[in-house]
């Protein structure tokens, strides 16, 4: 890789059409991410009869790789600025094919595990690298607002296909199948990357800091792992210590970069409203689409009785929409300002979660997939144009790790949506009637979960196990109606918010106007 050309010598290469077939090697990188990121899911059922995971390894199974790939994030993105993003893309690509061959055929749940922990490393490095290449593989703005819609869009796309493109493999296919997709598709990433990718890093970027990225990976996944472990389990003692320590970590990180004369990443970033704003709007619009999307799934199987593959082509038209709407989010905030993209993208999906704010048991699902469609609308104009202004608020050569900062907002924004509003959900849901007459064990496990009443039902004679299946959809359905309320007037209050932060005092680098 070391004979790889650099921008300088590329610079005129990249103003022919060569730049999007680079573009387009970036966007089979993220597709790999997107899809992967959830295609595990599908695949849990059928690994567990094959490895007998125990109940603590099939948590980490489904949690290790996004802990180390939040935990990572920043530090990734700043070792990109450093060594080349091209190099770091490269390397961490093959290694996320390697892990993906690895995962597939895994001998044991240890080897699953580590596989995917392995996966959340190289997977690390791929987020950042692609939007800080495009930050300077596109100098003109117009062509930057475009492709960064593009690679918004491959991230939504992904994200619709992984329960379809998952659920045809398992049906024809083992369960390492859905991972044994990837080797091809990463191999094509490293073999034309190569070739069309320029190299681009950091001039002077100073030495990469191991105590600063150390404090970041644990600050970090300490976070999310209280984060998660209160929104399934409640306040353990593991959550709640987990927490502070995060916390810690991360204020002794801030007060590092503050003394370094080259740190991980510049804190003093922050210090911009524009670059703060866009953060926020990017970690706000991801928490109202997890959210909703993760409990409006368990909705449809266990509230309306749909079928795996048919939830997933429930949630459909939130994923599709943003992939369209993103596209043409520069547009948008050219022919308007960027300001009111990220703000109106932020109130359409406020106003998409009043909808399921009075949803019940009996809703169809045009008026849920109407406010699917309008949520997906809201989230792709949000953030596709935040995105696209944050690469223009900060100098190309901290773009790697300003990407980071984002996608870092990205992960937190996921695993906040699910275990805020998954905390009210369930903390509705828990206070139902268990209807007179059921057995003791089974009012203990159906008020664990609406998963574990439907379980426990199925013992139970069939009038006293519909009475009380509808108790408990009803109250499920009742703590996502206030859940989804108490969303929107999260989201109203962010769209005030980003209108203003992101007000025109203060210019994004002269590059785009708000």
């Amino acid at each position: 890789m070391s004979s790889s050309p650099t921008l300088d010598h590329l610079e005129d290469h990249h103003r022919a059409p060569a730049r999007w077939a680079a573009l387009g090697t970036l966007v089979l990188a993220v597709l790999i991410v997107a899809i992967d990121g959830s295609v595990l899911a599908l695949a849990t059922p059928f690994l567990s009869e094959d490895l007998r995971p125990t109940g603590a390894q099939l948590l980490w199974i489904g949690d290790v790789y996004g802990f180390v790939l939040a935990g990572l994030l920043v530090s990734m993105g700043s070792l990109g600025d450093r060594i080349g993003r091209r190099r770091l893309l490269l390397v961490g690509t093959a290694g996320f094919g390697l892990a993906s061959l690895l995962i597939a055929y895994a001998p044991t749940a240890e080897a699953l595990i580590l596989g995917r922990a392995v996966q959340g490393v190289a997977g690390a490095t791929l987020m950042p690298s692609t939007l800080a290449l495009v930050r300077n593989i596109f100098h003109d703005p117009r062509e930057r607002s475009l492709a960064v819609g593009i690679w918004g869009a491959a991230l939504s796309a992904g994200a619709a296909a992984s329960p379809l493109l998952g659920g045809w493999l398992l049906e024809h296919f083992w369960w390492g199948s859905v991972f044994l997709i990837n080797v091809p598709v990463t191999a094509l990433v490293v073999v034309v990357g190569a070739r069309l990718l320029p190299e681009s890093r950091n001039p002077s970027p100073g030495p990469w800091d191991l105590p600063s990225v150390l404090l970041s990976t644990v600050g970090v996944i300490a976070v999310v792992y209280a984060v998660k472990e209160v929104a399934v389990h409640g306040p353990r003692v593991d959550a709640v210590l987990a927490a502070p320590v995060g916390l810690v970590a991360l204020v002794l990180f801030v007060r590092r970069q503050l003394t370094l004369p080259a740190p991980l990443i510049d804190v003093r970033l922050f210090r911009n409203r524009v670059f703060t704003g866009v953060v926020g709007a990017n970690l706000l619009s991801i928490f109202g689409l997890s959210g909703l999307i993760y409990f409006l799934s368990q909705y449809f199987q266990l509230v309306k009785g749909f079928g795996p593959l048919h939830a997933g082509m429930a949630e459909l038209p939130a994923m599709l929409t943003s992939a369209v709407v993103g596209l043409f989010a520069g547009w948008v905030a050219r022919r308007t300002s960027t300001r009111l993209a990220i703000a109106g993208g932020l109130a359409l999906t406020a106003i998409s979660m009043v909808v399921p704010a009075f949803v019940t048991p009996t809703t169809g699902y045009p008026v849920l997939g109407a406010a699917l469609l309008l949520m997906g609308a809201g989230t792709g104009l949000t953030f596709t144009a935040a995105s696209d202004l944050l690469l223009s608020s900060v100098p190309k050569e901290q773009a790697g790790a300003a990407s980071a900062v984002s996608e870092t907002a990205y992960e937190l924004g996921m695993s906040l949506g699910i275990a805020v509003l998954g905390s009210l959900v369930m903390g509705v849901y828990r206070g139902f009637d268990v209807p007179a007459g059921t057995p003791g064990h089974v009012a203990r496990e159906a008020a664990h979960s609406l998963g574990g009443a439907v379980q426990a039902a199925s013992a139970l004679p069939t009038e006293a196990a519909t009475a009380l299946l509808t108790a408990a959809r009803a109250s499920f359905t009742e703590g996502l109606a206030i859940a989804s309320g108490i969303g929107a007037a999260l989201l109203f209050a962010a769209t005030g918010m980003a209108w203003v932060m992101l007000r025109p005092s203060t210019p994004a680098n002269g590059e785009q106007s708000q």
